[in-house]
């Protein structure tokens, strides 16, 4: 893969000390103190924008797009906070640059939409601030992650770099069938546990998801290992080998996303996008047996030719930057590899840095990768580390990051 040792060997200059405290604040307007704003885009998605005072502000703009909602939540902005708890808008704002998201216009499905309001947002920016960035990066996380990568291919005239993380970016297509062949496969080693199947998800699953879906799948998991290994094995989905119990936590993940997103996408693709009616499926402990009793479908015409839209093409013209842990069991890493060969194919691989993490889990990132990748975009754009980010990183830190990257080189699969 293009760029890693360039990747590795940056990092390794980066460290200093620790993370700020998460503060908000609220203003009417964004002034030369700072503060942050928030209001509704004409198409209904909600939006905050964060300036830090004159003194500090760079003037530069980080975006960012959200990953997938569940369509029955209601529009609020989301995934400000990483997994140990810091506040994006404050940590942005304390490396010296303004911040901005949206909700998006709907919950659900939006890789079109969203990519839309995110121009709207670079737009409303400016009208709030009545400037123009230096530099305006666009990161965006798992969903986010494909709006980023898609924007950066589209309208490269609107972004300086990207920074997409664990997204399906190789192709959209191959990740609904990724979800459609774990639950066909669930449901033939898992017969009726869960109502309707991989193409129609019955209402009440959604509203008893917690209560009672969850509970069923963990006890079938739990008792029949037998089943659950095959499962895996013929998915291919990912699993941590040192912690058996991530099994589990993929299974529900992804039936998850089974039923949360299929009815959703249905709607919103104009008919069926999932089809496995020529799979083989293999890994099983009798693969014949597996290929003739598990159940078939066909995707409509309709729906594959809406879902060209969310292709990728691989043609860059500015830096992009995208972070994958290894062991993602929900977006898998061959979705970094798919896009790899597209960006080869398409003649230019100057413009893309992939940074594989050796760790297992969905956007499993820590505040320090995060921010060491945040860092390459800009040196790729600008020439130099943002010098705010070595304030922010402590040396161990650091090292982490640089060995997770460093490990994960020699893992990846093609």
């Amino acid at each position: 893969m293009q760029k890693l040792l360039r990747f590795v060997l940056i990092i390794g200059l980066v460290g200093a000390t620790g993370l700020f405290t998460p503060y908000s604040v609220q203003a009417q307007t964004v002034t030369t103190n700072g503060g942050c704003l928030n209001g509704t885009q004409p198409s209904g998605a909600l939006w905050l924008i964060c300036i830090p005072p004159a003194v500090t502000w760079n003037h530069d703009l980080v975006v960012y797009a959200h990953g997938y909602v569940a369509p029955n939540q209601p529009l609020a902005l989301q995934n400000l906070s990483l997994g140990d708890g810091t506040y994006l808008p404050t940590l942005i704002q304390g490396l010296g640059y303004a911040f901005a998201t949206t909700s998006y216009r709907q919950n659900g499905l939006s890789i079109l939409q969203g990519s839309q309001d995110i121009l709207n947002l670079v737009e409303q920016f400016s009208a709030v601030c009545r400037c123009r960035p230096g530099h305006t990066y666009l990161a965006g996380v798992s969903e986010g992650g494909l709006i980023t990568t898609l924007l950066m291919e589209r309208s490269p005239q609107v972004f300086s770099g990207g920074l997409a993380a664990c997204g399906p970016i190789g192709s959209f297509q191959k990740q609904v069938n990724y979800f459609g062949d774990f639950r066909t496969l669930f449901d033939y080693f898992f017969p009726h546990v869960i109502p309707g199947n991989a193409v129609y998800i019955p209402p009440e699953v959604m509203n008893d998801w917690g209560s009672t879906y969850v509970p069923l799948i963990t006890n079938e998991v739990t008792t029949h290992p037998d089943a659950v290994k095959q499962l895996i094995n013929s998915s291919h989905a990912a699993w941590d080998l040192f912690h058996p119990e991530s099994v589990l936590a993929t299974t529900q993940d992804l039936l998850w996303y089974s039923a949360f997103a299929t009815d959703d996408a249905e709607a919103k693709l104009g008919g069926q996008p999932f089809d496995n009616h020529n799979r083989w499926y293999w890994g099983s402990a009798n693969d014949f047996r597996l290929n003739v009793g598990v159940e078939r479908y066909r995707a409509d015409p309709t729906a594959l030719a809406n879902l060209q839209a969310y292709e990728t093409t691989g043609h860059l013209t500015k830096p992009l930057v995208t972070i994958h842990t290894v062991g993602d069991g929900v977006i898998p890493f061959w979705q970094e590899v798919v896009y790899n060969d597209k960006v080869r194919a398409a003649g230019d691989t100057s413009h893309l840095i992939q940074i594989p993490i050796l760790s297992y889990g969905h956007c499993n990132f820590t505040s320090a990768e995060i921010l060491l990748s945040f860092a390459v975009l800009v040196q790729q754009v600008t020439g130099a580390m943002p010098s705010g980010v070595q304030q922010h990183i402590s040396p161990s830190q650091a090292q982490q990051a640089f060995d997770r990257a460093r490990q994960a080189v020699g893992t990846i699969p093609r």
